[in-house]
C-alpha cells in the first residue's frame, strides 16, 4: 500500500513538537491514531511501526515526546550504562499533566488534517507511555474511544496523579498488554491494576503474554518475541476496528 508520510511540527502548549505523520495515499479519510513512544525515544523503528498502523487504514501521528529537551536521538544498539542514564533522565522529565496537555495539541492538529477523520480517535503507548495513554483516555473521554498500553509502567502508583485513580472517567475501551517477566512492571502492579479495574466502570482487557519480557513488540531489539508481538498487534487492531472503523 502506498503511503503519504511527512515530518511536521505540531503546536502544543509548550512549543513546537516535531512529529511524523503517515496515512494511506488513497483518497478519503482515516481514523486518527496517536502513537506514544517508549523511553528510548523517537527513532526509525517507531516510524516503521507507525507505517504499519497506517497500512491498516489509519492516520497515525508519532510525536517526539522529548521535544522540550531539544533533539534527543539514542543509538540503541550501542546502548551502555551511560546512555541508559540519559534515557532515564529524559523519561523522568515528563509527567502525566505535561503529556495530557500535549495530547490536546496533537488532537487539535489532527482535527485540521484533511485525511484524518473527525470524531473519536485511538491511541497506543509503549513502556513509559502506558501511564500516559491511560491518563489521556481519562482526560479526553469524548475523543479517545480506544487506548492500548504495551507493558506500560506507572499506571498504578501511590502518587496523587496515578492514572488508575481516573479509571471511572474513561469512556473508551482500554487494552492493557503485559510481558510475563518484566523488570519495569512487577507482577504486583498488574494485580493491582486488575483490582482497580474490577472496582471501576472502565471497559478494559488485561492480558499477560507468556514467555515474554519487557519490550517484546519491538522487532529491532533483543526482547522481540515474534509470535507474541503479532498476537498483540492483532489485539490492538481489533480494538481500534470495533471502536473506530464502525463509525465511518
Amino acid at each position: 500500500m502506498a503511503l503519504n508520510e511527512r515530518y511536521v511540527e505540531v503546536t502544543t502548549k509548550y512549543g513546537k513538537c516535531p512529529s511524523f505523520a503517515v496515512c494511506p495515499a488513497e483518497g478519503g479519510t482515516y481514523p486518527g491514531i496517536i502513537f506514544y513512544m517508549d523511553a528510548p525515544g523517537y527513532r526509525t523503528e517507531l516510524e516503521n511501526m507507525a507505517r504499519r498502523i497506517a497500512k491498516n487504514g489509519y492516520f497515525c501521528l508519532l510525536p517526539d515526546m522529548y521535544y522540550r529537551l531539544g533533539t534527543c536521538r539514542f543509538d540503541i544498539p550501542r546502548r551502555n550504562d551511560g546512555m541508559s542514564a540519559v534515557i532515564f533522565a529524559a523519561m523522568h522529565h515528563l509527567d502525566n499533566q505535561m503529556v495530557v496537555d500535549d495530547t490536546g495539541g496533537w488532537i487539535a492538529w489532527m482535527d485540521g488534517q484533511d485525511q484524518c477523520a473527525t470524531g473519536p480517535i485511538g491511541i497506543v503507548g509503549h513502556c513509559m507511555s502506558g501511564q500516559y495513554v491511560t491518563a489521556a483516555a481519562a482526560n479526553y473521554p469524548t475523543r479517545i474511544a480506544a487506548a492500548a498500553s504495551m507493558y506500560g509502567v506507572g499506571i498504578v502508583t501511590d502518587k496523587e496523579d496515578s492514572p488508575h485513580l481516573r479509571l471511572d472517567d474513561i469512556k473508551g475501551e482500554m487494552l492493557f498488554n503485559f510481558a510475563e517477566v518484566d523488570h519495569a512492571v512487577p507482577d504486583e502492579d498488574v494485580k493491582n491494576l486488575r483490582k482497580a479495574l474490577k472496582g471501576s466502570k472502565c471497559k478494559a482487557t488485561v492480558k499477560v503474554y507468556k514467555d515474554t519480557v519487557h519490550g517484546f513488540q519491538f522487532s529491532e531489539r533483543d526482547p522481540y518475541h515474534p509470535v507474541a508481538s503479532e498476537q498483540a498487534w492483532d489485539e490492538i487492531f481489533a480494538l481500534w476496528k470495533r471502536n473506530l472503523k464502525k463509525r465511518n
